[in-house]
């Protein structure tokens, strides 16, 4: 099913975009890494209905063989024949599971970053009004953020002692520099606040440290889908921290890390259910009732994501709600197959 999909994926993907490739001169080899990481990213997005067509269409060829009458009319229980469906499903399980904390993350970084260095306008792959708590004491504002060339517009950093403003930095641009490993400030004012009076500097460039790093001003709301096991952990614990507006979206996706693999016992379950007999029509019947369900499942799956990041609806239930709902159906499409 994926040898099958994946290459319609690419093929309507290059037609979109192939006008971007040569206006913007990408390279070759560019464009090879894009689409393999964009197989990743499509084929995890389509799991569900790439695993739920494979098992629909296996079973249904049984079924039409009358292989399944005869395996149980020779005994066999129908625990005894779902078992192989099961281990199979665990194994794709555990594949998935890899593949959605450690594989799939640096995929979806490679795929956004060509993503905004090729096809995205420059007004759409900029931070816009970026406010952030970088720890305790210190708070950070920019107009804009360009990830590309790693400079932001307008900024601003407040530092604060026991509620009161210490100091001030405000700068027209900030970028990071490479080369030096330091932050590069131009036309900034510096205003020191104590107890005698304010302090006030003023000068054209300043190089300087701060307790944040650039890549922190690039655009949160994918940065989570970028992140392996261990770095998302920390990362949701930093923006939680940080008070930021996102928070519901990144525990979403770490939610959904877990939810995937269970959803492909519940699709096989289901997939075994509405295939394991005769239709009146035969395969196609079958086929047919499968990919509405899958789709179905992508369309819960979808509307209970937008309504976490567009509401204060549980990131919890956003990720595990279409599991708990579709299994439930699997269990009541398992018991009537049985019957």
């Amino acid at each position: 099913m994926i040898l099958l999909f994946i290459p319609i994926g690419i093929m309507v993907d290059m037609a979109e975009k192939i006008d971007k490739f040569k206006e913007n001169e990408v390279p070759t080899q560019a464009i090879f890494s894009y689409y393999l990481d964009f197989t990743w990213y499509f084929g995890n997005l389509l799991f569900p209905i790439f695993l739920f067509l494979a098992v629909i269409w296996f079973t249904s060829k049984l079924a039409n063989n009358t292989e399944i009458i005869a395996l149980l009319s020779s005994g066999i229980s129908f625990s005894r024949f779902l078992t192989p469906y099961l281990v199979s499903a665990g194994i794709i399980a555990l594949f998935a599971f890899f593949a959605g904390m450690f594989i799939v993350p640096k995929s979806n970084a490679s795929y956004n970053a060509f993503q905004y260095k090729y096809i995205a306008k420059k007004n759409d792959r900029q931070t816009k009004n970026l406010i952030k708590q970088i720890n305790p004491k210190e708070y950070i504002f920019v107009s804009s953020y360009d990830p590309i060339r790693k400079s932001a517009n307008n900024f601003t950093l407040e530092h604060f002692e026991e509620n009161m403003m210490t100091f001030k930095i405000q700068s027209s641009s900030i970028r990071w520099v490479d080369k030096d490993s330091v932050f590069r400030l131009s036309s900034y004012v510096r205003r020191s606040f104590t107890d005698n009076g304010e302090i006030y500097l003023r000068g054209n460039r300043l190089d300087t440290l701060f307790d944040f790093k650039i890549d922190d001003l690039s655009p949160v709301n994918y940065k989570a889908e970028t992140l392996t096991f261990s770095p998302l952990n920390k990362f949701i614990n930093k923006e939680r921290e940080g008070g930021s507006v996102m928070i519901n979206s990144h525990l979403l996706v770490r939610h959904k890390r877990w939810s995937l693999p269970f959803s492909a016992f519940v699709l096989t379950l289901i997939g075994v259910s509405v295939s394991s007999f005769k239709r009146r029509g035969g395969m196609g019947v079958n086929l047919a009732l499968g990919i509405s369900l899958g789709f179905l499942f992508i369309f819960f799956d979808k509307i209970f994501s937008v309504l976490v990041n567009k509401s204060n609806f549980s990131p919890f239930l956003g990720a595990w709600l279409p599991v708990f709902v579709f299994g439930s159906l699997a269990i009541f499409l398992l018991n009537r197959a049985r019957s």
